[in-house]
């Protein structure tokens, strides 16, 4: 019988191996395969909006999720300010478990692993929503997602050119030096302005937690596709409000993204198209060329869910994990009291 109890655990170490194993291209395609294949079966998941703790400084969440065969749940959070103090501004673990017994199957670090699935699921968006003709993106915000973005983008739409902006100066030239050798070619800017000059999408990616106008309405002509990453909480916006009136908007869950997307700063009936029905043929995506398509991007645990299947299932051939004895396993289900004692005379 399995060793139900011994659970595969993946550290950050054992993750950075995996994705330089396999390849970061490599990586962010097949989890954007994995987004897409669940959500072509969005109807069969359990859905609820992340449940949140607020605090005057960040928030702390959790995104569960089921298809009725594995449960997948993450811990994630989101504080601006830990940039300042030499910490990580989001931090994740998640696991993923076996809805027949319950037991867990996987436990791993998702800090990495949230950076590769959001970009993953930018890139997949913009391959339903963007222009096909795509080959120049801006990248306003160069903190520690912008790579990955930028490196999804290439992999899965052609994108050529990426031009970056930062109002830390001192984050964009982190970002042209990470990416250099990439094959992209990587445009450091002094403005907004000057990084969506010939962008035909542009990705905002900031951090601050406050309604913020990265983009306003004059900056953003006719054609273009919106990537919106950074707005993801409540008071927490990019997209000056015209912009959204102006544009067709898609989301990930409408009752999640109306309270911490772009959109909440709209109507709570503003139409919005859902995205998993543009990926499954039940609505169009873009219609004309001269059309501003906005994917409000916050997040959702379908995605987390995905990338965590995709992970289970690398390990079945990859040596990337450490088992962890995880779940108490006594030989009688019923003692395990009896196992504490057992275990207090084993060490007498």
């Amino acid at each position: 019988m399995k060793a139900l109890n011994i659970v595969p655990f993946v550290s950050v170490d054992n993750m950075m191996k995996l994705v330089l194993h396999l390849g970061i291209e490599r990586v962010l395609t097949e989890l954007a395969g994995y987004i897409e294949a669940d959500f072509l079966r969005w109807e069969s998941f359990d859905k609820t909006p992340r449940i949140a703790s607020h605090s005057p400084v960040g928030v702390i969440e959790l995104m569960p999720t089921s298809d009725g065969e594995m449960y997948g749940f993450k811990y994630v959070n989101g504080h601006p300010k830990n940039t300042r103090e030499g910490l990580q501004t989001v931090t994740a673990f998640g696991v993923l478990a076996d809805v027949d017994t319950g037991y867990p199957l996987l436990l791993t670090e998702m800090t990495i692993l949230t950076a590769l699935r959001t970009a993953a699921m930018s890139a997949l968006a913009a391959r339903h929503l963007a222009p096909r003709d795509a080959r120049v993106m801006a990248m306003i915000g160069n903190g520690a997602q912008a790579e990955f973005q930028a490196l999804a983008f290439k992999a899965l739409c052609g994108i050529q050119e990426v031009r970056l902006y930062d109002i830390d100066p001192a984050a964009t030239e982190k970002c042209v030096r990470n990416l250099s050798g990439s094959g992209l070619k990587v445009v450091a800017c002094r403005s907004s302005e000057e990084a969506i000059e010939g962008a035909q999408i542009i990705t905002t990616c900031t951090a601050d937690k406050q309604y913020a106008t990265i983009l306003t309405d004059n900056m953003v002509g006719p054609g273009v596709h919106i990537n919106a990453v950074g707005g993801d909480c409540p008071g927490k916006t990019e997209l000056h409000r015209d912009i959204l009136l102006r544009s067709t908007i898609f989301v990930e869950y409408p009752p999640q993204t109306r309270v911490e997307g772009e959109i909440q700063q709209l109507d709570p009936d503003h139409p919005v198209t859902e995205l998993w029905q543009v990926i499954a043929g039940k609505a169009p995506g873009r219609t004309s060329a001269s059309q501003i398509t906005l994917f409000d991007s916050v997040g959702f645990a379908i995605e987390d869910f995905s990338a965590l299947r995709y992970v289970h299932e690398q390990l079945k051939t990859l040596p990337f994990s450490e088992p962890l004895d995880m779940i108490a396993d006594p030989d009688d289900p019923r003692d395990l009291y009896g196992m504490l004692l057992r275990a207090k005379a084993k060490a007498a």
